[in-house]
This record gives C-alpha cells, sequence and structure tokens, in this order.
C-alpha cells in the first residue's frame, strides 16, 4: 500500500482535496494522511469547510498562522518535517501555492520524498506576489506535476520542465469536479439578500494594505452599488483595514463569511462576480458569470482572452465602465477551458502508476 501525505491550510486547498481525498478513499491500494497546517485560522474559514465538503478530519493539525511569511513558512517546514520522519510517505501531495504548498514541497524535497504538485505550471508573471514564488518553486522540486490548463503547460515547457526529472501531466482542473459534485449541494444563505446582486471579495494584501487601491476600489463599489447591490461576504482582514481607515462602505452589503455550499448558491445566483480571489475567477466561469478581476495581472489567462474576465485592478473608473458594459453581453460558457471533470480520476490514475 502507497501512504500519501496531503498537505493543505486554506480554502482552494480543502476544495480541491476533497474531490481528490474522496477518490483516494475508494482505493484499497492507496492510505492518505493529511496534514492541516492551520494557514486559516478562523472557524468560518476553516472548519466549517472541513464538515461541509465531508472531508476527513486531519490527523494533524499544526495550528501555524497569523504570522509573516518568513515565520509562518519557517514553522510550517519545522512541523511537517517531524510528521513526514515519523509518517515515512511515498509521497506528499501539495496544492496550489500557498506558504503550506511551499512548506510542504520544500520539508518533502529535503527528505527525498517525491512532491505531487496538483495545479502545476500556473504563472502571473509578478515576482511580487508571494504565491508566484511558491508556486515556482514548488514546480522546480516535484516530481510529478498536474496542470489544469494548456497554457500551464506551455509555461512548463518554456521553463525548460521537459528536460528535469519529472513528469508532467494536464489533468484539468480539480476544482471543476469540485463544481461539478457539489453543484446539487448548494446551500443558501441564511441571511437578507437583494433579489439581484454582485457577489464581490476582496482580501489580497496588494489591496487591503494598499490605502489608495482599497478606497478607489470601494468608491467604485459603491457606485455600482446604487444601481445593482453589492454584497460582500467580509473577510477578517479586509474588515479590519476598513475599520482602520474609515472607508466609506454606505451602499455595501456586508455578510459574513460563508462556507463553500453557501458560496456556490451566491455564485449561482449573482448578476456577475468582483474579486481579487484566484479560485473564484474560475469558480464564476464554471456556474457562467462574467467576473471583474481586481488584481493587475491573473494566472488565468484564458479567461481573460475567451472575454469571461476583465483584469481592472484598483481602477475606480475602469471597475465602473466594466461593470456597465457588461451588464449588456451575453457570454457563451460552453467552452472547455478546464478539463472534462475528471482531473481527480486522472491524477489518482497516475499516482497509482507512478
Amino acid at each position: 500500500m502507497k501512504k500519501i501525505v496531503s498537505i493543505v491550510g486554506a480554502r482552494p486547498q480543502f476544495i480541491k482535496a476533497s474531490v481528490l481525498s474522496r477518490e483516494i478513499a475508494k482505493n484499497k491500494d492507496l492510505q492518505e494522511i493529511m496534514i492541516h497546517t492551520g494557514q486559516h485560522y478562523d472557524a468560518k474559514m476553516s472548519k466549517i469547510f472541513f464538515d461541509e465538503l465531508e472531508i476527513p478530519c486531519p490527523k494533524y493539525n499544526l495550528g501555524i498562522g497569523g504570522f509573516s511569511h518568513g515565520i509562518m513558512t519557517a514553522k510550517m517546514i519545522e512541523g511537517i518535517e517531524s510528521i513526514l520522519l515519523e509518517e515515512k510517505p511515498d509521497f506528499v501531495l501539495v496544492y496550489g501555492d500557498t506558504d503550506s504548498t511551499l512548506a510542504g514541497a520544500l520539508a518533502s524535497v529535503k527528505l527525498h520524498i517525491p512532491i505531487i504538485h496538483v495545479e502545476a505550471g500556473l504563472r502571473s508573471f509578478n515576482m511580487q506576489m508571494p504565491e508566484e514564488i511558491n508556486r515556482i518553486l514548488t514546480d522546480r522540486i516535484s516530481k510529478l506535476l498536474f496542470v489544469p490548463t494548456k497554457r500551464a503547460m506551455e509555461n512548463l515547457k518554456k521553463e525548460g520542465f521537459e528536460n528535469f526529472d519529472c513528469k508532467i501531466i494536464y489533468s484539468g482542473d480539480v476544482m471543476y469536479d469540485s463544481a461539478l459534485y457539489y453543484s446539487n449541494k448548494a446551500k443558501k444563505p441564511n441571511v437578507k439578500l437583494p433579489k439581484d446582486f454582485i457577489l464581490c471579495t476582496l482580501h489580497r494584501a496588494e489591496n487591503t494594505d494598499n490605502l489608495e487601491k482599497i478606497r478607489n476600489i470601494f468608491v467604485a463599489l459603491n457606485k455600482i452599488s446604487s444601481e445593482i447591490p453589492v454584497v460582500i461576504p467580509l473577510h477578517p482582514r479586509t474588515k479590519n483595514k476598513l475599520l482602520q481607515n474609515n472607508i466609506a462602505t454606505e451602499n455595501i452589503h456586508f455578510i459574513e463569511a460563508l462556507g463553500y455550499l453557501e458560496m456556490i448558491w451566491m455564485l449561482q445566483n449573482c448578476v456577475m462576480v468582483a474579486t481579487d480571489s484566484g479560485g473564484l475567477q474560475k469558480e464564476a466561469y464554471y456556474f457562467k458569470k462574467f467576473c471583474m478581476t481586481l488584481r493587475d495581472e491573473t494566472e488565468w489567462v484564458e479567461l481573460l482572452e475567451a472575454g469571461y474576465n476583465c483584469l481592472v485592478g484598483s481602477d475606480e473608473e475602469k471597475i465602473y465602465q466594466v461593470f456597465k458594459k457588461m451588464t449588456d453581453v451575453s457570454l457563451n460558457f460552453d467552452s472547455m477551458l478546464y478539463g472534462n471533470g475528471k482531473a481527480s480520476q486522472i491524477i489518482l490514475e497516475t499516482i497509482k502508476e507512478f
């Protein structure tokens, strides 16, 4: 029996792990041990996802969150290394591009344990983003790289990965598997909502830690919300920044942070999406909604090229103009940009044969 240690720590990883862990559990030849680093330490951002997505309770919870990138990554490496020495797995499985991802990869490669990287090959080409550094370094030291898009395959080829000691597999996106599986389990939030609304999330430090950017964004959102209500499930980081800086939000409909099944309902029922999240850009596409991305770049360039997404940054005029334009545009969401919903099966079969 092959033993896999899976490392998660943030919302997108819980969602990806939910579908892949379910597939692993069906196989008698595989055993999964899960480590939760604790990177998302708020109960709404963490525990609820394990409960509602039916993910087995992690065997280990490091409880590491709320520190700077350097301190958090170092503490995670130390904690993960001790677990790997005890568990002696055949593989370590990491997802995406968080500090948890990099910490898991670094701890594993030092112990000569093969790394499986799900969601490899993505590039924003912005080295100021911690996530870009995490994903590049994790790709470079992984043995199995599962890529979600054709563009991600091209990125790895351009960087010479075909010359490295690794295997690159186009799997499609496990987030798409998850969207398909949970779409019929969506749950309406227990809050009063407008009939028509724009779903907005805002949490990235590049926005929340920049006073000019966050002010500009909320000027635009307030203007938009006077026409179509903007609903924001409020991330703790954003809430603190708004309060600290007395930023005007008089037209915005704030609600508490939501679980995944509630977010699916919001995606199914919203008019469009505005976000600085990576995962929500794709989820908007899965549920056939246009997305305004409140960033200057995105890893999901295929969404831009196909017209399902538009980068608006923190430019208040551009945010409003794109909103006005897209309320009158009908998009065809039938293209299969992220595989056929069988990514978890492809990943599992490859691992078993490796």
